[in-house]
């Protein structure tokens, strides 16, 4: 019930997960301008923190190999995604839902198993460890996301449009492009941010399968715990904060692509 003040459980709630998410995040980013080197303890304003990190090449080199990581691995996951959901979409396949099943179980299979399988599949075909044994990992990881949102997309899309389209002499890939493509845009670009996101912070599949001369950025300031943690891997943080409430906005902005859609399914009804 709704008291005279106003308050009901429903507005506690959001208020409390907004605090516990929020608020650890609010601490990191102020502390990236603490003048002391101890995380605990505030010595007062300063940036000294932000040049020590710009100054400091294997961070950033680390940091690089993420992005190149986070890139790819989310690149080649989107376009395996978006495949195999179309063909299973349209496929008449035996056995689908078992097919399905297999796709998405890295998604439930714990990381230290995929990790250590990984490194023995890696080792038993001699391919040396470094960015491609990443790539390979991570991608594997990463597709049951892009899958799964774009299959749900998929479901919900009329196929009188495609068969309408092939009627009107647009063949499989043109009918992909105009009609299948931007229908499934906002899932696609969900799916390669989730991608992304996970490529980038993971630490325990990277473990298993980089190389010697190969450091990704969570394995970079995990490695660093073990010193301490001092104001700079905090404006580190703050910085990837940054990047990553920006690829938001960019994810919003790009979901409008999804408006295209509209326009071909317009103009298909318009010309039957």
């Amino acid at each position: 019930m709704r008291g005279k003040t106003g308050f009901s459980p429903g507005k506690f709630y959001i208020s409390l997960v907004l605090v516990l998410m929020y608020v650890p995040i609010l601490l990191v980013i102020v502390y990236s301008f603490n003048q002391s080197r101890q995380s605990s303890r505030w010595g007062g304003f300063s940036l000294y923190w932000y040049g020590e990190l710009f100054r400091d090449r294997a961070l950033f080199e680390a940091l690089c190999n993420s992005l190149i990581l986070g890139g790819l691995s989310s690149l080649c996951a989107a376009v395996i995604g978006v495949l195999a959901a179309s063909g299973m979409a349209r496929a008449k396949l035996p056995g689908a839902r078992g097919i399905e099943a297999l796709a998405v179980l890295p998604i439930i299979t714990p990381e230290i198993i995929m990790g250590m399988v990984s490194l023995a599949f890696f080792a038993a075909i001699s391919l040396p460890f470094g960015m491609l044994t990443l790539v390979l990992a991570h991608t594997t990881m990463c597709v049951p996301y892009v899958f799964l949102l774009v299959k749900a997309r998929l479901a919900g899309i009329d196929k009188s449009l495609l068969e309408a389209a092939r009627d009107l002499g647009a063949g499989e890939w043109r009918a992909f492009y105009d009609i299948t493509l931007p229908l499934v845009m906002p899932a696609l670009v969900s799916g390669l941010l989730i991608s992304f996101a996970m490529s980038f912070d993971d630490v325990i599949i990277s473990v298993f399968v980089t190389g010697v001369n190969t450091t990704t950025l969570p394995i970079r300031i995990y490695t660093s715990l073990k010193v301490g943690v001092t104001p700079k891997i905090n404006a580190m943080c703050t910085l990837l904060f940054v990047l990553t409430a920006f690829l938001s906005l960019c994810s919003a902005l790009i979901s409008g692509y999804g408006g295209r859609s509209k326009k071909a399914v317009k103009k298909i009804e318009g010309e039957i």
